[in-house]
């Protein structure tokens, strides 16, 4: 087994009554979210953030990895995490944003999703661009991650983006649209307008999808790893307030 980039460990803390679920994106780690994991762990919140399985380590552990085994992963950390809370609130970044609102469909007694540059839009252009080049034999492509504003930041991430994975998270977010407008509860959606990995339109089609009551917060001054960037400070403490008026 490949070591853990030691940024890229998983994170628990107990708490509660209300349990928070930290979900980061694709090629990422939870180092991006770590200061909202420790965040809500200070506010006194129960905390549950894995590391999907084969990110933090090599891109290599990636190859083999679908959006199955992620949507499993979830799925089994919020149950874990809802044996020891009243209330869990989800929040993720990019693909993690993705994970949420699936497992929004899957566990409707969520009591809130946060979705941070949310992947969720069918973007069949680019599968296509995709497809073409795994059928032509390619497993990697330059990579997506550390798009970030702040120049004194630099998120860990792969350097090279695992193109079968990418098509398997394409896949999944096409299969969960029929099932997005069944989500009533209420979502706090925060968005970059300059992303240069997610289209800003994700975050308004969750808005205009989603059934439940919906707060958008815009991160003028963030690209799309807004959780480590210059905006990391009013996501925090817009997930707090968030979070405990939810789960009042």
């Amino acid at each position: 087994m490949t070591d853990v980039l030691p940024e890229a460990q998983p994170m628990s803390a107990d708490g509660g009554p209300a349990g928070v679920l930290v979900l980061h994106g694709f090629t990422g780690n939870p180092s991006s979210m770590r200061g909202i994991a420790e965040a809500c762990a200070a506010a006194g919140h129960a905390v549950s953030m894995p590391r999907l399985s084969g990110h933090g380590t090599v891109v290599e552990d990636m190859l083999d990895r679908t959006w199955s085994d992620w949507t499993a992963e979830v799925a089994a950390a919020h149950d874990e995490l809802a044996g020891r809370s009243d209330q869990v609130v989800v929040v993720g970044l990019s693909m993690g944003g993705a994970l949420a609102a699936w497992l929004g469909t899957q566990r409707p007694d969520v009591a809130g999703l946060v979705l941070v540059n949310a992947a969720a839009e069918p973007a069949p252009d680019m599968k296509a661009m995709i497809q073409g080049l795994v059928d032509g034999g390619e497993t990697l492509m330059a990579g997506i991650g550390s798009d970030v504003a702040d120049t004194e930041v630099t998120e860990s991430a792969y350097a090279l983006t695992p193109l079968p994975p990418l098509l398997s998270m394409f896949d999944g977010i096409e299969a969960m649209q029929a099932d997005l407008g069944r989500i009533t509860a209420p979502a706090l959606i925060m968005n970059s307008p300059e992303d240069h990995v997610v289209a800003p339109s994700n975050s308004d089609h969750l808005a205009a999808t989603l059934a439940g009551p919906v707060e958008r917060v815009t991160l003028e001054r963030s690209y799309h790893v807004a959780t480590i960037d210059l905006d990391r400070d009013l996501i925090i403490e817009r997930i707090l307030d968030f979070v405990s008026r939810v789960t009042a």
